[in-house]
């Protein structure tokens, strides 16, 4: 690491230690900036919006693009500036994921109906049971997920705060568990259809 003291060291200094290639430098820009880059993307950020993501992004893109910095200038309003592109283009996505979910979810949801609909009603009870044996394969915590969420109908914030996770990594883990148990119940249909053939 830099041998001075961060607030001794000018913003310049560093990005020219990077420059040179002492990549660890950039570390002292980030510490200076990352709580002002926050903030305002805080309140500017629609809801929906990860602000760490698009933090972490643009610090990301400046350090790619530092060669295009020129030394002197305003670091501050570039990065700023490449931040508040970060924040237009992750707005579009999210935008563009919503309108599709809009469109598509009601036909999406349509088909499924008529694909159950279609299905013997024993099918739905072998479903059944077999989901009450894939979730004692489960794991503990895992468990304890499924019951929070499914059982007792806590909020997902709520979830996060109980297991110190954020809210996108508690929505991560639910998903991979109802994987685990979409995979399980479909191998024990399976073997079960497999078995009565």
């Amino acid at each position: 690491m830099l041998n001075k003291n961060d607030s001794e060291i000018s913003t310049d200094d560093c990005l020219r230690l990077v420059l040179q290639g002492k990549r660890d430098a950039f570390e002292v820009v980030v510490r200076r900036y990352e709580r002002s880059l926050r903030s305002w993307l805080a309140v500017h950020a629609p809801p929906g919006v990860d602000v760490d993501d698009v933090a972490q992004q643009a610090f990301v893109a400046v350090f790619s693009r530092l060669d295009e910095y020129e030394l002197g200038s305003n670091f501050a309003a570039w990065l700023f500036t490449v931040a508040r592109y970060q924040l237009k283009t992750e707005t579009t996505r999210l935008r563009r994921v919503a309108d599709y979910r809009t469109r598509y979810a009601p036909e999406l949801l349509q088909r499924e109906l008529e694909r159950i609909d279609g299905e013997p009603p024993d099918l739905w009870l072998d479903r059944a049971e077999s989901l009450k044996q894939c979730l004692e394969t489960l794991a503990k915590p895992s468990r304890q997920f499924i019951d929070w969420r499914y059982r007792e109908e806590i909020p997902l914030e709520e979830m996060a705060r109980r297991c110190g996770r954020s809210v996108s990594a508690v929505k991560k883990q639910l998903w991979k568990i109802r994987q685990k148990l979409q995979h399980c119940i479909e191998k024990r249909i399976a073997a079960t259809q497999g078995g009565v053939s």
